[in-house]
């Protein structure tokens, strides 16, 4: 389904479905920065509020699991997204659907 980190490829491997009819976008981007910094933030006061660490051990803690957690998560979310586009048959509107 991946060609990259998070870029799809052009077709699928098995049944050949044409990936490029379909347009994800941003928004499993933009829905993920804000969950996970929400999250980040939460359990990054958790911590210091329990532990008191300084603030390059913040630094080296949250900013690699920030990255991590952002790839990891946005791959399942394209591809949540995706199916759900294939599953509906969404497509771009066009002039037949205005009012």
């Amino acid at each position: 389904m991946f060609a990259g980190l998070g870029q799809f490829a052009d077709s699928c491997a098995n049944c050949g479905l044409d990936f490029s009819s379909y347009n994800v976008g941003d928004g499993p981007a933009a829905l993920l920065t804000m969950g996970i910094g929400t999250l980040i933030i939460v359990l990054a006061l958790g911590v210091d509020s329990v532990f008191h660490p300084p603030f390059w051990v913040h630094v080296i803690i949250w900013v690699p699991f920030t990255a991590a957690l952002t790839v990891i998560s946005l791959r399942m979310a394209k591809a949540a997204l995706l199916a759900a586009e294939h599953r509906n048959r969404a497509r771009e509107a066009g002039k037949s659907d205005l009012l």
